[in-house]
């Protein structure tokens, strides 16, 4: 057993609801009890010389939230929000960050049997992230840990205290 297939949960340990989203053509899901709410893109302050994904953070009813681009987290192209745009607010560790993306679709259910691990792609590319991939016909989601995807400790120093 190698270290990854350890440390990563089984199918059975996956199944569950999903706040499923979109960001460009792809289809994405975090577990919903990592989610606190879903908000509107509202005004994000700049923090100077943070990592280009950090957008910078937002002041939600009284808590400073740090705010992170996934498209560019995930080395996409950078685009205009739309009316779409929003931002998650999940649990990252003992943390809440803004996961800014370009449109949240719905919270659907995968049973175990929906899901399948991900591919190994050789040393190059890094699935560490990627808890399993959903299957709902011939349609893929990418279900995500977002304590992987968003190491706290990158963004540690962001998060200010109110």
């Amino acid at each position: 057993m190698t270290e990854n297939e350890a440390v990563r949960p089984d199918s059975q340990d996956k199944a569950g609801k999903y706040l499923t989203f979109k960001l460009g053509p792809g289809h994405y899901g975090l577990e919903i009890l990592k989610v606190r709410e879903i908000i509107g893109t509202i005004g994000v302050t700049a923090i100077p010389l943070a990592p280009h994904h950090v957008k910078g953070v937002i002041n939600l009813r009284g808590t400073v939230i740090p705010v992170v681009d996934l498209r560019l987290k995930f080395g996409m192209e950078e685009v205009e929000a739309t009316a779409e745009t929003c931002i998650i607010v999940a649990h990252v560790g003992d943390r809440e960050i803004g996961v800014l993306v370009d449109q949240v679709s719905e919270v659907q259910y995968f049973n175990a049997a929906d899901i399948q691990d991900p591919p190994a792609f050789g040393q190059g590319v890094d699935t560490e992230f990627i808890l399993g991939i959903g299957k709902v016909g011939d349609h893929v989601t990418l279900l995500l840990d977002i304590n992987r995807v968003l190491i706290a400790s990158e963004i540690a120093d962001l998060c200010l205290t109110a």
